[in-house]
């Protein structure tokens, strides 16, 4: 049954007077809702804004050629200064290594589990065979355990390897956690990382490069008075998944990390920036604007998206990022005197969230870099080559009988897909490889939704043409409430189980998933 946007809405409606504000928070702004979830404070005073350095990534190197090892860890570190945190980070990092590599060379990363509990890596963005994809039943078992939770008594730990040929463009991605019923607590505590692939058609462009090419994960955390990553978990030992009622929404700290550090400042020069966005926070929405904004030109001028560079330039005032989201901008400090601080604001925050980082211009620069008028031919797809249309509805709904088995909700409403929690056993769409679909989302709330295995194109918003900020190769799209979007995607290369779903990680955790076998 398709469902038009008047019954959405009404659906919608309704749905606001049954939760009554519980189940879902919505923090609004200008008349406006800006965020899905709720906001939860630190039991520590916050740290002084742009005093501390902008940490640069590091930066993986593989152990032999064409391989990596990563290994989950416990360690403490230092994010907010002078006080020490306990993480899960891969190689003990948080944010991980950033992994770079080059189109149609063969990687392989193993990720190896010294963690209590236990895992799986998905690589965001990959158009990646379904075995190394990281479906979220794919565990990576800590050790001493069986398949089914059990103590075995082994001292050997176990670890998984992930093949990624790599047979697409040139883009920013990411790695994370990926387990069934608990990525939340997973990637709150740590468990992410960047990973950048290359190719010919970017390395020929004039954009800036080197150390003026930089990676930016920004995401929020909440902190206790240890300075520990405070997470409002059910079950901290993870015996069972879900987060306190008041959190359903989505989890929002108080405290915006860059790179792993609090409201860093980032020396610059006069000269062009390219900057890799990364919203890798649970639930949180950005809209980053620089201030002062340049004297002549837009803030940003945006060159790529999640899928890789756009087909030409595309100057904007603002940024918006919903979770897992990510946007390649240039930034140009030529117009700025040396002297000048540039704060990056987030106008969808307040308080301690209102600003993300700061660019301390120190030093007068030559620059031979360039934007040019064409970057690349991203090779779209045409709606006249579609074969089926699909609906996915993303709402807040009351389950019927045993539906929220194995997802610890016992409450009278879970976030689901066309009315069912996610079952691995149940497959919601099965497209054919090769063939071009179109597929409608419709949200009560706000819901990033991301698609494994490919990308594709945003066609248009509430029956609309969509906007030239919905342009390029995306393979999540922000949603806001009431909202019904069309996309225009494909599945090429392999075949098997995938999934789509929330990437706001408590929606997500809380069964808003759904199966999609590639046949």
């Amino acid at each position: 049954m398709t469902t038009s946007r008047r019954q959405f809405l009404g659906m919608t409606a309704a749905l606001a007077l049954a939760t009554g504000g519980g189940a879902v928070s919505l923090l609004t702004g200008f008349g406006r809702p800006r965020q899905t979830g709720k906001l939860l404070h630190s039991d520590l005073p916050l740290p002084p804004r742009f005093e501390v350095p902008l940490p640069h990534l590091p930066v993986a190197r593989p152990d032999r050629p064409g391989h990596y090892l990563l290994t989950q860890t416990e360690r403490d570190v230092e994010i907010l200064p002078g006080r020490s945190s306990r993480i899960w980070g891969y190689d003990g990092r948080f944010p991980g290594p950033t992994i770079h590599a080059d189109r149609d060379r063969r990687v392989t990363v193993t990720v190896r589990n010294e963690l209590p509990v236990p895992t799986v890596t998905h690589l965001h963005g990959g158009h990646t065979a379904p075995a190394y994809d990281g479906y979220p039943t794919d565990l990576v078992l800590p050790a001493g355990f069986d398949p089914a939770g059990r103590m075995t008594g082994r001292t050997a730990r176990t670890e998984r390897d992930h093949v990624y040929e790599l047979d697409q463009r040139a883009a920013t991605l990411w790695y994370h956690d990926h387990t069934m019923d608990f990525t939340g607590p997973n990637v709150y505590r740590g468990l992410a990382g960047m990973f950048v692939v290359r190719d010919r058609e970017e390395r020929a462009l004039p954009l800036p490069d080197g150390d003026r090419d930089v990676e930016l994960v920004v995401c929020d955390r909440a902190f206790d008075a240890d300075a520990q990553l405070h997470y409002p978990a059910l079950s901290q030992e993870q015996h069972h998944p879900g987060v306190e009622d008041a959190y359903a929404g989505g989890v929002l700290g108080d405290v915006v990390l860059v790179n792993g550090a609090p409201w860093p400042v980032m020396e610059v020069s006069t000269v062009r920036y390219r900057l890799r966005f990364l919203n890798a926070s649970n639930a949180r929405r950005y809209d980053l604007r620089p201030d002062p904004e340049p004297a002549d030109g837009a803030a940003f001028v945006q060159v790529g998206t999640d899928g890789g560079l756009l087909a030409a330039p595309y100057p904007r005032d603002s940024l918006t990022l919903a979770p897992a989201e990510r946007a390649d901008v240039v930034l140009d400090f030529s117009g700025y005197p040396v002297g000048t601080t540039v704060v990056l604001r987030n106008t969808f925050g307040s308080g301690s969230t209102s600003e993300v980082m700061a660019f301390r211009v120190t030093r007068r620069e030559p620059d031979d870099s360039a934007v040019p008028e064409v970057l690349s031919e991203p090779g779209f797809l045409s709606r006249a080559d579609a074969v089926q249309t699909r609906e996915f509805v993303f709402q807040l709904r009351r389950p019927t009988g045993s539906a929220t088995a194995g997802h610890g909700q016992d409450a009278s409403l879970v976030w689901m897909v066309n009315g069912r929690p996610f079952d691995p056993a149940y497959d919601e769409a099965t497209p054919r490889e090769g063939d071009v679909e179109v597929w409608r989302f419709l949200t009560d709330v706000h819901h990033p939704v991301h698609v494994h295995l490919t990308h594709f194109q945003v066609l248009a918003r509430n029956g609309r043409s969509a906007p030239d900020s919905d342009q390029g190769w995306k393979d999540t799209v922000d949603l806001i409430p009431g909202e019904s979007c069309e996309v225009l995607v494909r599945f090429t290369g392999h075949r098997g189980r995938t999934v789509l779903h929330c990437h706001n990680l408590e929606h997500e955790d809380m069964a808003m998933m759904a199966n999609v076998r590639v046949t």
